[in-house]
């Protein structure tokens, strides 16, 4: 924590009042929030940072595209267009944000979307022909003006929100008590060693409701590395002179796992959804092999154009009790779709 954050430590009791009033005004139905008949699921978190939204948003696409008519609807972060956009051919990264263009880069057949307001982007796509009948919320979690059918609340496993405090001293960007919202709770980025007594404790201090599910996950990296062009081993790199140049919140298993195989590299760390300046893009071009995320290759490919310099290492989320995740979000699906 560093000493800014902790003067501002008295700003955290306004901060609470205010983001604990906000959520009984909305639970009171004093605010307004709207449901609709599409059954939508919300993926999200408590705090500020990466806790893995985006591979976990990529699992409920592949789970569930072949049998609904399948839509996300994301904010669209750092994108260069505003309002409403349903991704096509011609979209980037800039017109619908880097987390979006990844899912319409991947997933041709479902409907990709953006728009800061979350009403007004599922209402247009509840227009728009072959209409979806399940709606993926990327980011929503603290969204409140849609009620989602669904919340999934994700955590990281080395800054569980039990241990995070309140904005700006620490992360968080409400209450721990918001947590009650969620159906299923996943702590991400666990260790592989993580043992049933390990997760135990941990879901006696997270202390979910009852009807609450706890999942743990982990992030799979892969022995190949890829680009539009080409693809190769990992373990290739081994004798070349690269770069890893990262732009995500926390690059820290990233780097752990390139390190336990034995790659020597040197780690250009920028900050979460950077925008690369021209100035940087030329100094890029300069190196003679990148190894960035997928995430940060969306951004960074059009500029490497026919280019053998930059690959990407992709991952999968996996997830314990992978069937009984799926089997309760199915059933909520089912279920909305009947009411």
């Amino acid at each position: 924590m560093n000493l800014l954050r902790k003067l501002l430590f008295p700003i955290v009791p306004v901060y609470y009042f205010v983001t604990w009033m906000r959520n009984y005004f909305y639970d009171k139905g004093i605010y307004k929030s709207k449901s609709y008949n599409v059954p939508i699921i919300a993926v999200g978190n408590l705090s500020v940072g990466g806790t893995g939204k985006t591979p976990l948003i990529e699992l409920l696409i592949r789970t569930f595209k072949d049998d609904y008519k399948l839509a996300t609807l994301s904010r669209g972060y750092k994108r260069k267009t505003s309002g409403f956009v349903l991704a096509g051919e011609a979209d980037t990264a800039l017109t619908l944000g880097d987390e979006p263009f990844q899912f319409h880069s991947k997933f041709q057949d479902i409907k990709v979307s953006v728009d800061a307001n979350r009403q007004e982007g599922i209402e247009l796509l509840m227009q728009q022909p072959d209409a979806p009948n399940l709606i993926l919320l990327d980011d929503a979690y603290q969204h409140r003006k849609v009620t989602a059918g669904y919340y999934v609340l994700l955590s990281s496993y080395e800054k569980l929100y039990t241990r995070d405090m309140l904005l700006p001293t620490g992360d968080l960007r409400e209450p721990i008590s918001g947590a009650k919202r969620a159906k299923s709770i996943v702590i991400t980025k666990c260790p592989p060693s993580l043992t049933l007594k390990d997760k135990q404790k941990i879901i006696s201090e997270l202390k979910p409701q009852p009807e609450q599910n706890v999942f743990f996950s982990w992030i799979s990296y892969s022995d190949v590395i890829k680009n539009n062009q080409s693809e190769k081993n990992l373990m290739d790199l081994k004798s070349t002179n690269f770069k890893l140049v990262t732009g995500i919140a926390n690059p820290k298993p990233l780097l752990e796992f390139l390190n336990l195989k034995g790659l020597k590299f040197e780690h250009l760390e920028f900050n979460d959804h950077h925008d690369f300046s021209e100035k940087e893009i030329e100094q890029l071009k300069t190196l003679d092999c990148i190894l960035t995320t997928e995430k940060d290759y969306v951004r960074l490919s059009p500029h490497f154009k026919n280019s053998d310099q930059l690959f990407y290492l992709p991952i999968s989320f996996e997830i314990d009790r992978l069937n009984d995740f799926k089997s309760d979000l199915k059933s909520y699906i089912d279920s909305a779709k009947q009411s």
